[in-house]
């Protein structure tokens, strides 16, 4: 997810704050049995949890779009589009807009992702009606003024510079390049040097035009409010909106099979590994298989193989750690690192063999049992506040998984066995690896840095 939002200044953001830790203590297994469906007078639905525990209000929500809707000569026009929804609307400038978020300790932010436009609101409860109603001027009525335009636009590019030598954004951007190529899953979400100066408004309104629509609009509420209160609100904030996007079509595509390697040129000490293949749909019968093994090969924990191999016995790296991406149209499974410039070959060789060995033998009964225990644990405690609340009910909609999906995870998750998981990873890790080191030559890797940007690509 790209994240195009400045921080509340600090009076506005510790109220928030100090609330949102006394929500932490709602109990995330007694709050899903208490998931409810929302549907407004006016057909605009939301999942919700109701909680009076402390009087805060967080929301998510999301259309669908994304940087995978950007024009392929203007990659970048999402990102921007999102970073300007709140610089000012409708008779409210920059200035005044945020005066009013920070007067009434209402967080603000939106984002996109390649599949979605999303948006995140969190408020006191005294605080809705004025918190919704300027939301419904962001998505109605956003002005994209030429002040913040410019200013906006200095940040994006500054931004951009700064990747263009950062060898582990370099790794990142070659990777998705390497595994679709022309696609638009392809393109920088965030931009380029080029793209950026020449977005124009007429661009930013023609995609907020676009995307802001009703048809596929998801909404996740969690927090101190009616479901009659805030059936009015989302009839009052997205009621108005278009009733349909006019979506570009994109179209299914596989990430590039494997084995394939690409590498850039960077004279910096550490080099950046980037690894990975194509992986499992969602919706995809083996996708819980996939998860669990995902999680024992190299799913962030201390107790992986791709750790324990790379980092505990050969003191390669620091970290390692891969994890499943799915979107709309393709889904991964990807990995990065860094390592010592003389020493990436020996990584990238020892994570290859390592994630081989996953392929050709799978996991054992007692790697997959472990999995399953930390997963069932781990998922509710990741769930300890109304922020996080709304944003699983969210991803859960987006993902179409059904209302009920926190209630029947754990029997999913206890229902795969050792054969599936032994299927599945032959069927994803068992094929070799995409692969993008980002970093010094080899003959140059024993050598001191000079301080010198990218030689070549």
């Amino acid at each position: 997810m790209i994240v195009t939002r400045r921080q509340l200044p600090s009076l506005a953001a510790a109220v928030l704050a100090a609330a949102a830790s006394l929500a932490a203590s709602v109990t995330p297994v007694s709050a899903a049995a208490k998931v409810q469906r929302v549907m407004s007078p006016g057909g605009i639905e939301a999942w919700f949890v109701q909680d009076a525990t402390v009087p805060l209000v967080a929301m998510e929500y999301a259309f669908a779009g994304g940087s995978s809707q950007d024009p392929a000569d203007k990659p970048g026009t999402g990102s921007f589009t999102a970073n300007m929804l709140d610089e000012g609307a409708a008779d409210l400038d920059s200035k005044t807009f945020h005066e009013r978020l920070e007067r009434r300790a209402i967080e603000m932010s939106f984002s996109v992702t390649r599949d979605h436009l999303r948006g995140s609101m969190r408020m006191l409860k005294e605080n809705s009606d004025e918190a919704f109603g300027l939301l419904k001027l962001a998505l109605t009525a956003a002005r994209f003024d030429n002040e913040p335009l410019e200013r906006v636009r200095a940040q994006m590019l500054s931004t951009a510079r700064r990747e263009t030598t950062n060898p582990v954004s370099i790794a990142g951007r070659k990777f998705w390049e390497q595994a679709y190529g022309t696609h638009p899953y392809a393109r920088p979400p965030n931009g380029t040097l080029e793209s950026l100066p020449v977005i124009q408004s007429a661009d930013l309104k023609d995609y907020a035009r676009r995307i802001i629509a009703r048809d596929a609009l998801k909404i996740a509420v969690v927090g101190d409010i009616t479901p009659e209160a805030l059936g009015k609100l989302l009839d009052d904030t997205f009621g108005t909106l278009p009733a349909k996007g006019d979506l570009t079509p994109v179209p299914a595509v596989e990430a590039a099979r494997p084995p394939l390697q690409t590498s850039a040129i960077v004279d910096v000490p550490q080099t950046s590994v980037n690894f990975g293949g194509p992986g499992v749909a969602r919706n995809d019968p083996d996708f819980m298989a996939a998860y669990i093994v995902n999680h024992i090969l190299g799913g962030g924990t201390l107790s992986t193989r791709l750790y324990k191999e790379v980092r505990e016995k050969r003191g390669l790296v620091y970290s390692v750690s891969q994890s499943l991406i799915w979107m709309k149209k393709s889904s991964l499974f990807a990995g990065s690192t860094a390592t010592r410039a003389d020493k990436a070959k020996e990584t990238l060789d020892t994570i290859t063999s390592e994630i081989a060995r996953m392929g050709n033998e799978g996991p054992t009964q007692k790697e997959l049992d472990e999995a399953k225990s930390y997963l069932k644990g781990s998922q509710m405690l990741a769930l300890d506040t109304s922020s996080k609340f709304a944003t699983a009910l969210l991803q859960y909609q987006l993902d179409e998984l059904g209302i009920d999906y926190i209630e029947k995870r754990n029997a999913i998750v206890d229902a795969v066995t050792l054969e599936d998981t032994k299927r599945v990873a032959k069927r994803i890790w068992g094929q070799g690896l995409l692969s993008v080191n980002v970093g010094r030559a080899a003959q140059a890797a024993a050598q001191p840095a000079t301080g010198v940007g990218p030689k070549a690509n």
